[in-house]
């Protein structure tokens, strides 16, 4: 029964990810956004509501979030806080653009990166 668990959840997530990345409308009418961040934001809360699956067991390759896991970050963040903060807006390797988190504008996600960063010292 877990692994039928495991299984549907992997799919749904593979749906939404296919779903999230695809373009329904004519990019050319799209007008330009800026990120902005959200007005009462809280990191914690939306990592806790968006993130903690994969990062808090490492679930994919995550890397870990928590006291006693940044050596996974400084790894990742030799490349640039930056690079960190694209990747995770843009999707790596099989973490899906912005994780999911389809309310996240550009800075709401560097909040949540740099709130796992601190997490992890």
């Amino acid at each position: 029964m877990l692994k039928m668990n495991v299984l549907m959840n992997t799919v749904g997530l593979i749906a939404a990810a296919t779903l999230a990345s695809a373009n329904f409308a004519n990019e050319a009418e799209q007008p330009l956004q800026v990120a902005q961040s959200t007005d009462g934001f809280n990191a914690k809360s939306t990592y806790m509501a968006s993130c903690f699956a994969c990062h808090s067991t490492g679930a994919a390759g995550a890397p870990k979030v928590g006291a006693g896991n940044a050596a996974v970050w400084d790894a990742r963040l030799e490349k640039s806080m930056d690079t960190v903060v694209s990747n995770a807006i843009n999707g790596v390797n099989t973490m899906p653009a912005k994780g999911l988190c389809f309310t996240c504008t550009d800075e709401d996600i560097r909040a949540i990166v740099e709130y796992m960063v601190v997490s992890s010292t």
